[in-house]
């Protein structure tokens, strides 16, 4: 009732206000117009307000009805809550049961199944390693999805399972004795897959026209060696695959590919050449010219050498060679004192050692050259190597290891030019001493005839004189 009283006095306030404005803007009522327009509005409004009411009952109804309802289903599922708890709690009680039992049950199976399962996982990733499973894939997937499956209590490995197990163990095992051609795919160098007739040698080795193979464990294919190892190997390979059963040397990896892997990224001969750099070029364009220039002073020494020992035993003085001009320094001057012949000589053998000895001083020293060359080298990569280390530290030894090895490279130039130049320098100077000392020889031999002769004259002058004396 007095949300009513409330209601009808906002009401009448609102009607006065309504009276109000319109009596500004309208004429201005009597008293008794404007009781009648007050009882219009109070009835109006009281008809209003009792449609709220009914309305608000109405809905309360119904929001108990649905209050009622809400708590019924919460009554209901709070039944079923306390009913699946108690299945629950009887459910784990029997499962701790069965599982009891099945242990029981079980007894050493139990302890089988786990070593069936660490064998599967340890065959596992021999079979993806090893080449027998080139002709035979799939292996390795089979040991892993057993090894998976049996990871839980709940599933355990069947009779024909167990059975696969031993078997390609078994398989595995008797394979590696056997050589064996099959076709498969094999992925060329370029990329392309053809499909190819392969020589398994064991788990050791497999070959395809000649070329070395390589299993890839990952994606299960099989590709050719992007590098091939030194061709003594390719050959015995080659020669391997086109055997029909007699016996061939080949070189097998017993490490079924590890081996060959490193050999095959091991640097070649002209790798290695590169990694000197500019020094290294340098190093080899001098030992070139040096080995030039020896191979022409080897071939002239030898045919002078040969030229001159035709001329010791020819009694006929020719202009072809050292000895024979030499020799005609006596024919030209043949009255000449031994001194002044002695002389003339000296200076015929001065004229063709230029000829003899020439280019072998600078063949001497690209030998010592080249060494110091290659020390410029080394200590120069040593010096980039350093830096290297400076700017990414000592983390990775291969950066250390590579940087240290081309530097040392630049050495073992040197050392290869110096060496051989050095042997043929000794060589070459030995040949050019021989000839060189025929000639002083001879000269002497000569020198010396000269020297008797003269003096035989001279006593036979003094016998005279001193016969024609005694006459006298």
């Amino acid at each position: 009732m007095k949300n009513l009283f409330k209601i009808a006095a906002v009401s009448t306030v609102g009607v006065l206000m309504t009276l109000t404005v319109a009596a500004q803007e309208a004429k201005p009522l009597d008293l008794d117009q404007l009781l009648a327009q007050l009882a219009q509005g109070q009835a109006a409004q009281s008809a209003e307000n009792k449609s709220r009411e009914q309305a608000y009952l109405a809905q309360r109804a119904e929001q108990d009805k649905l209050l009622k309802q809400a708590i019924a289903q919460r009554d209901a599922e709070l039944a079923k809550s306390e009913k699946y708890e108690t299945t629950f709690e009887n459910n784990e009680f029997k499962l701790a049961d069965l599982s009891e039992a099945l242990d029981k049950r079980m007894g050493s199976l139990k302890e089988l199944f786990g070593v069936l399962q660490q064998v599967s996982g340890e065959a596992k990733g021999q079979m993806q390693t090893s080449n027998v499973s080139a002709q035979f894939p799939g292996r390795d997937v089979f040991f892993e999805d057993l090894a998976q499956s049996m990871g839980g209590a709940s599933k355990l490995a069947s009779i024909e399972q167990i059975e696969k197990v031993w078997f390609e163990l078994q398989r595995e095992m008797t394979e590696q004795g056997k050589v064996v051609r099959f076709n498969t795919e094999v992925v060329e160098a370029d990329g392309n897959k053809v499909n190819k007739e392969v020589l398994r040698v064991g788990a050791f080795s497999l070959v395809a026209d000649g070329k070395y193979l390589d299993l890839n464990p990952v994606t299960g294919t099989v590709a050719e060696l992007v590098r091939q190892p030194a061709s003594r190997f390719n050959e015995g390979a080659a020669e391997l695959q086109q055997a029909s059963g007699e016996i061939k040397p080949f070189a097998l990896d017993p490490t079924g590919g590890s081996i060959l892997g490193l050999l095959v990224q091991a640097p070649s001969v002209e790798e290695r050449v590169h990694q000197g750099g500019t020094v290294g070029y340098i190093i080899i364009g001098v030992g070139i010219i040096a080995f030039l220039i020896a191979l022409e002073r080897f071939v002239s020494l030898t045919l002078i050498g040969a030229k001159v020992n035709r001329q010791l035993k020819s009694k006929e003085l020719k202009d072809d060679n050292p000895l024979g001009r030499v020799l005609k320094v006596n024919q030209q001057f043949p009255d000449v004192a031994y001194e002044t012949l002695e002389l003339k000589l000296s200076e015929a053998i001065l004229r063709e050692m230029p000829k003899i000895t020439r280019n072998l001083t600078l063949i001497k020293i690209v030998s010592v050259v080249a060494p110091l060359l290659g020390l410029l080298g080394t200590v120069t990569g040593m010096i980039m190597t350093f830096q290297a280390i400076t700017l990414f530290g000592t983390g990775d030894p291969k950066l250390m290891a590579g940087g240290i090895s081309s530097a040392l490279m630049t050495t073992v130039l040197g050392l290869v030019v110096a060496i051989p130049t050095v042997v043929l320098s000794s060589m070459l100077n030995t040949r050019s001493k021989n000839i060189l000392l025929i000639l002083q020889e001879q000269s002497a031999g000569i020198i010396a005839e000269r020297s008797e002769q003269q003096l035989e004259r001279r006593s036979n002058m003094k016998e005279a004189s001193k016969s024609a004396h005694n006459v006298a």
